[in-house]
């Protein structure tokens, strides 16, 4: 009963998981006009469209009759409808008590297959020929395929706080590249914002969500030679699992050294071999574990949740308290997930380096230094290309971490690092060997087609191939930009946890300039406090 009261209040406030709730009320009983007057959402959205029967009361009724049988009973035609509805096999296998793979399995014997619709851009007056799809259950499918050699590239996604359009240039731009090099280029994504699914960017987009079933269908249909996944941000490498475990082909970096690089157990092994400084750290599941390890790395301690996304829940903590409190708030969101715990550098400089290694050779195409001190996200800060405040000694230090990390992770493609730089000592953070979102500020700067060579390199050539001649008069700077004016009440004070929506860049000539004094001025604010 409280449960329901709770699951019936949260359907008044508008958010991402409003929908889930709504849903929950309906199986919870409350009547449509009493959900309507919460939410002023049209009864005829509520109960079902009479035409098509694909309400949220309809939804519920399906799922209703699925739960009536097995994997091995239930009707064809009632499966076909229920991935008609959007039903993923996930969710077909949560209802039959089996596993994803399985009803994925039974719905090809069936006949039961994905087609692909092609986007009718000339409003039926004459035969579209934009090569641009989107998938349904039905029986013809209109995506014929070639025989050209083919790669995929895996777009990132909705943008959100944490992962935009700084992925959308680097997927374009390694498009662009295998274009170049003979290869039919197919794009999946599916944000109508921005330039990858632009009918023309790709030979051929795939307008569908970033999402393993949609892209396994694709990759089925197209047998492309592979999937390049380190364009696409967090949310496209995040699939190099499933992909390794289906044999596909992975194209660039491996997934065993980019599951190294997200395992932080495992890279800090890998940095301690090395002989290359790091925070030291500790992961754990539960509260107790953490007041535990806290007494062995000692405050502050940044606290975050793995594999996520733009410091989603990452948090400085400074007391026993703070940290327990910390712990639960990330356990309540995310159960399952392992809580990583890092002794925070207090008053820190932070850096970073990005690079291209094609396996045996690293090339650093930019360092840059943050004007914010450590702990506050990448993301958020104004970074400065190249350094203007970091010694010889300390330069020195990151361009040998970079180069032992990218070799050591057997890197080819694009790699970051980044650096926390305390008593002219240069600890390393965390790699991420992918494009990172600075990898695109970088290459306007210096004025070099980063991407374009990142990707070719991904694709079998070497960095000897390119020659590196970076232009730039003086520094460039990366500023964040933030959309408070569209959020009111979020909280404006900045920390580990992304609050920035995209950036832009500014140049000066020297470090004389006002824009500069005014923005390093900040600096001594944060360290005083």
């Amino acid at each position: 009963m409280i449960m329901t009261a709770l699951t019936f209040a949260w359907t008044s406030n508008p958010s991402w998981h409003r929908l889930f709730h709504i849903y929950d009320a309906i199986k919870a009983g409350i009547p449509f006009k009493t959900i309507h007057d919460r939410t002023r959402i049209d009864i005829w959205f509520l109960k079902q469209d009479l035409s098509r029967h694909c309400g949220i009361e309809d939804m519920i009724k399906t799922e209703k009759e699925v739960e009536k049988y097995t994997l091995d009973t239930i009707p064809r035609d009632l499966l076909f409808e229920a991935k008609q509805k959007g039903y993923a096999d996930r969710q077909v296998a949560h209802l039959l008590g089996c596993l994803e793979s399985q009803v994925y399995k039974k719905r090809n014997e069936l006949g039961i297959k994905r087609v692909y619709k092609l986007v009718d851009t000339c409003a039926g007056e004459f035969p579209a020929k934009t090569p641009y799809y989107y998938s349904t259950f039905e029986e013809e499918n209109e995506s014929v395929r070639s025989d050209r050699k083919k790669i995929v590239v895996l777009g990132s996604g909705p943008n959100r706080i944490g992962q935009g359009i700084e992925f959308d240039y680097s997927c374009v731009h390694g498009v662009l590249a295998a274009k170049e090099l003979g290869y039919e280029t197919i794009m999946i994504n599916c944000n109508p914002e921005t330039v990858s699914t632009d009918f023309d960017t790709a030979d051929k987009l795939y307008f569908e969500p970033v999402f393993w079933e949609h892209i396994y269908d694709i990759i089925q249909h197209e047998q492309p030679e592979g999937v390049i996944v380190q364009l696409g941000g967090q949310t496209a490498l995040k699939l190099a699992e499933k992909l390794e475990k289906y044999g596909i082909k992975i194209i660039g970096t491996s997934y065993a050294a980019l599951d190294m690089a997200e395992d932080r157990e495992r890279f800090s092994s890998l940095l301690r071999d090395l002989n290359i400084p790091y925070p030291r750290f500790g992961a754990v599941n539960n509260a107790e574990e953490a007041v535990k390890l806290s007494r062995e790395l000692g405050f502050p301690l940044l606290v975050r949740p793995s594999y996520v996304l733009g410091g989603q829940k990452m948090k400085i903590v400074i007391n026993e308290e703070e940290l327990v409190d910390q712990v639960l708030d990330i356990l309540r969101l995310m159960p399952d997930n392992k809580i990583l715990i890092d002794h925070f550098l207090d008053g820190a400089i932070e850096a970073e380096s990005d690079s291209i290694c094609d396996g045996e050779m690293v090339r650093i195409i930019g360092i840059m230094e943050h004007i914010e001190p450590a702990g506050i996200h990448s993301g958020d800060s104004n970074a400065v290309l190249p350094p203007f405040d970091l010694s010889e000694k300390v330069i020195q230090q990151i361009r040998e971490h970079t180069h032992k990390i990218a070799l050591a992770l057997h890197t080819v493609g694009l790699v970051n690092i980044q650096f926390a730089i305390k008593n002219e000592v240069v600890y390393v953070i965390e790699a991420n060997p992918r494009a990172s979102r600075t990898v695109p500020f970088i290459a306007k700067a210096y004025g070099e087609p980063y991407v374009n060579w990142a990707t070719k390199v991904m694709l079998g050539h070497k960095l000897k191939d390119f020659q590196f001649k970076p232009r730039l008069d003086g520094y460039a700077i990366k500023v964040p930009v933030f959309s408070f004016d569209k959020f009111p009440n979020v909280d404006k004070s900045l920390g580990p946890e992304m609050k920035s929506t995209g950036e832009a860049i500014y140049f000066i000539k020297d470090l004389k300039d006002p824009f500069f004094r005014q923005v390093y001025g900040e600096r001594s604010m944060y360290l005083s406090r």
